[in-house]
């Protein structure tokens, strides 16, 4: 099917989401529980627990004796309290990454705290709709009787709902903030547990309105989604042509290896490299892969570097995870650094085997 479609199913026995673009997997929401009691999203008091010089930040005691690491952290005392949100999951024997920065996410809007004012999607332009939506922002901080420094995002979804249900939804999320951010004083305690894959997709997904929701019994099988996500699961990927790509995450770097295959034509080389540069942001995303990626791209001219460059460019641009192109390396591998914020598919299969779609 033509457009964009949401489908809710189960993956290993749990709730996932699947995000489809024309026929093809372009997101994956998952149950991260089994494999981590602090996925991405979870709110908690957190106790400071050793600064480190020279890494410009601290580590910290999460509830179920987990240990975080929040950077950028200054004028922060061992033993102090914080609130603070899981920004990504941790690699093998390391801290799990947080962040200060706390957002409690709706679907027609988000509470900033720390971030005053209320502020309205860029995509909304029109001017009276902008309005509208400012007073209404500004009533439900009143409502809740919110401090001066907690704030509010109005997403794109909140322009065509009613008004009351958007105000509702706004007072609600910053009645929350403003409990969960008073709530410092204790030992760690999760506080707010991150969503779950069919809420989180009618959090995320919901703007532009997708086409088509299916959550009938069998959904991921009915459309693709088990066999796309199986696909996932081997490193090797297909390209056109006959050519083919190896994702190979290692403990210190993902590795991508791109090959021509048994095409031997003179185009082979350049074409299979920028099918994979294309690609590739899907593929890590899809995989849950992050972190140094080295990618050894076929063997091409050096005038047609800048070929690759533009479409790797282009296609991390409208991936929107925060990404560090770093470029060509002296023996003509290409390096970049992306933000690890999910956990590897590989492993979340790992500790649920078992592929279907229970329905």
């Amino acid at each position: 099917m033509k457009g964009r479609q949401v489908i809710l199913g189960h993956l290993w026995g749990r709730e996932a989401a699947a995000l489809m673009v024309d026929g093809q997997l372009v997101d994956l929401m998952l149950d991260l529980t089994a494999l981590t009691p602090l996925p991405p999203g979870a709110i908690c008091r957190a106790v400071v627990d050793r600064l480190v010089k020279g890494q410009g930040g601290v580590f910290l005691r999460l509830p179920e004796g987990e240990r975080g690491f929040l950077r950028e952290a200054r004028g922060l005392s061992e033993g102090q309290n914080l609130i603070v949100q899981v920004s990504g999951v941790a690699e093998d024997g390391k801290a799990i990454p947080v962040t200060q920065r706390v957002l409690f996410r709706g679907q027609t809007g988000i509470a900033t705290p720390g971030a005053p004012g209320v502020n309205v999607s860029r995509r909304i332009r029109d001017e009276d709709s902008r309005a509208r939506l400012i007073a209404i922002g500004t009533d439900a901080l009143g409502v809740a009787t919110a401090p001066d420094d907690l704030g509010l995002v109005i997403r794109t979804a909140a322009e065509h709902d009613a008004d009351d249900l958007v105000r509702d939804e706004l007072i609600s999320l910053a009645e929350l903030a403003i409990q969960v951010m008073g709530d410092r004083a204790g030992r760690p305690e999760l506080l707010v547990d991150a969503e779950l894959p069919w809420r989180s997709a009618w959090i995320d997904w919901a703007d532009p309105a997708p086409d088509d929701i299916d959550e009938t019994p069998g959904a991921f099988d009915t459309h693709g989604v088990t066999d796309a996500v199986e696909a996932l699961l081997d490193p090797e990927l297909a390209l056109p042509g006959g050519g083919f790509a190896v994702i190979e995450p290692t403990r210190a770097l993902v590795a991508v290896d791109v090959n021509t295959g048994r095409d031997t034509s003179a185009a082979a080389a350049l074409k299979a490299n920028i099918t994979l540069a294309r690609d590739l942001p899907r593929q890590l995303r899809l995989r849950g892969l992050g972190g140094q990626v080295v990618v050894d791209f076929a063997p091409v001219p050096k005038r047609d570097r800048g070929t690759l460059d533009q479409a790797l460019r282009a296609a991390f641009r409208a991936d929107g995870t925060e990404t560090t192109l770093v470029g060509w390396t002296a023996m003509g591998l290409y390096e970049l650094n992306r933000k690890r914020d999910r956990a590897p598919l590989a492993a979340v299969a790992h500790v649920a085997p078992g592929l279907e779609d229970d329905g």
